[in-house]
């Protein structure tokens, strides 16, 4: 029997406004593969995202095509491979992984060589708003160990200082989404250096941080939008210190534990990062977050309603999805 795959475009509503320097989201947007092999099925979802010329069409339309090859025959990998690295192959590397596990009875813990992810810290992120609106949702989320602040060029020490001060307890990722340049990044060498900013995450335009080259920084510099897969680890080598993670721009878990693996062999931190998207995209994520230096995995948390079953996330904790819900053996539950 051949497979089938069917895809879907979900517009997952969010609870509160998704600022960052780029723009302002209020709906996460999904598409979902499902793998069918008779009455097995395996899913995976993935974010399209406009920084990388992605759309949810044009996500689908690449899945629709991979769909038809795996139906005439093609070996399912072979085609998960062949696909650019980014949204669509993650949505089918995820949907393949569940369904070779419901269907062969081999978990993903067993073939990964470790145990399944327990509960893990995950930073929570105060988007990018107002110095008072900044202030109380970072109030609301003191209980917290890590917060990340969504920052641009525009007043971010009063915006990162409100935060600090609502949660005195809280570990701090700062993140301009490439909103800076360089002369603000060395002005804001000060007010992060008496701070508990754990990273600084791409500062910088990513065709712009040859900036970075050799500079003494008071917190790591984190790389995100310049790296995509492992062959993109060693460039970021003497301009950042951690490698961000996410299954979205790797292409899946595959290419992202490869990515992880590439990032410790040549001595960086990593970072297990994710898009705004629900349990299905978190689950697979939460891999790489069992071997990351720290863990921003709150895309569930934005949501109205997530997938029955999916994670949850108390006190700054992302607990795994109930038993059954991804990358374990038998029909789904």
């Amino acid at each position: 029997m051949s497979l089938e795959l069917v895809v879907r475009a979900e517009r997952l509503p969010l609870r509160a406004p998704f600022r960052i320097s780029r723009g302002v989201k209020t709906h996460a947007e999904v598409v979902t593969a499902e793998l069918r092999d008779g009455a097995f099925s395996g899913l995976g979802e993935c974010v399209p995202y406009p920084r990388y010329g992605e759309t949810a069409a044009s996500v689908a339309d690449q899945l629709a095509a991979a769909g038809a090859r795996v139906a005439a025959g093609e070996p399912a990998r072979l085609v998960v491979a062949s696909l650019p690295a980014g949204a669509a192959r993650n949505a089918l590397d995820c949907a393949l992984w569940d369904l070779e596990a419901r269907r062969d009875g081999v978990p993903a813990a067993a073939r990964i060589g470790r145990p399944a992810p327990g509960p893990m810290p995950t930073a929570v992120t105060i988007s990018l708003d107002t110095p008072d609106a900044m202030r109380a949702a970072a109030a609301a989320s003191a209980d917290a160990r890590l917060l990340k602040v969504k920052l641009d060029a525009r007043d971010p020490v009063a915006r990162l200082l409100a935060v600090a001060e609502a949660a005195p307890g809280a570990k701090l990722i700062v993140d301009p989404n490439e909103g800076w340049t360089r002369a603000i990044l060395e002005a804001m060498a000060e007010p992060i250096s008496r701070l508990p900013v754990v990273m600084v995450e791409q500062p910088l335009p990513a065709d712009a941080d040859d900036a970075l080259d050799g500079l003494d920084y008071p917190a790591p510099i984190c790389a995100d939008e310049v790296v995509h897969t492992a062959a993109d680890v060693a460039r970021v080598v003497g301009r950042y210190q951690v490698v961000n993670v996410k299954l979205d721009k790797a292409g899946g878990l595959t290419e992202a534990l490869a990515m992880a693996e590439r990032a410790r062999e040549l001595g960086l931190g990593v970072l297990a990062g994710c898009m705004v998207s629900s349990s299905l995209s978190i689950a697979p994520a939460m891999w790489i977050g069992a071997v990351a230096d720290a863990v921003d995995l709150d895309g569930p948390w934005w949501l109205v309603e997530d997938r029955a079953g999916g994670c949850r996330i108390e006190r700054g904790v992302l607990y795994p999805p109930q038993a059954g819900f991804w990358g374990e053996p038998g029909l789904r539950p």
